[in-house]
């Protein structure tokens, strides 16, 4: 129906700009310029800025969300875990988008709503599979808070990367790893 090429050409341009200008001064025409294209042809992809985007991070959470492996232990899922949020947010420029986006969020909650479907709520699936594979094995109670649980798995790392300029090292990794599987085995205490 639309040309790959095309498509491809706005989506990098929205992604440029959103990384230098930010979501609230990037427009759909600034896109079309970036991309080299006549502002028809991403109108009739989307028609709106915030169509745009959330289609389109939609699809990059799709395509680069792995599966966390099932390594036979909570503390392994968990480690598993972090190391693929770490990962999802190596790229400088993918920090700074994804800080831009959570401000905006604050200021419009139809865009808030709109990237919890695509983003939060892929990434809250993914920790639940850890916390459900942990609670088949044993590992932690089948009463566990799952929404506190999610918290606590996705929360401290996020935090660490978007909002200090500390690292996130392997010695920071393991002990967050043993934090996290401790204050969830923690949570079973409190939901016999």
């Amino acid at each position: 129906m639309f040309q790959e090429s095309v498509t491809t050409a706005i989506t990098g341009a929205m992604f440029d700009l959103l990384a230098e200008t930010g979501y609230a001064r990037m427009s759909m025409d600034a896109v079309a310029r970036r991309a080299r294209v006549g502002k028809a042809a991403v109108y009739r992809r989307w028609p709106s800025k915030q169509a745009m985007l959330v289609d389109v991070v939609g699809a990059v959470m799709r395509n680069n969300l792995p599966r966390v492996p099932d390594t036979g232990s909570l503390a392994g899922d968990v480690r598993g875990f972090l190391n693929v949020i770490v990962a999802q947010t190596a790229d400088p420029r993918v920090r700074r988008i994804a800080l831009d986006l959570l401000v905006e969020s604050t200021r419009a909650s139809d865009l808030a709503a709109a990237l919890h479907g695509v983003v939060t709520e892929p990434r809250r699936a993914a920790g639940a599979e850890v916390l459900s594979r942990a609670i088949d094995r044993g590992e932690l109670s089948p009463n566990l808070d799952r929404e506190l649980g999610l918290d606590l798995l996705i929360s401290p790392v996020l935090t660490r990367l978007f909002a200090t300029a500390d690292q996130v090292n392997e010695t920071y990794l393991t002990q967050l790893t043993a934090a996290i599987v401790s204050g969830l085995k923690t949570l079973n205490l409190f939901h016999p």
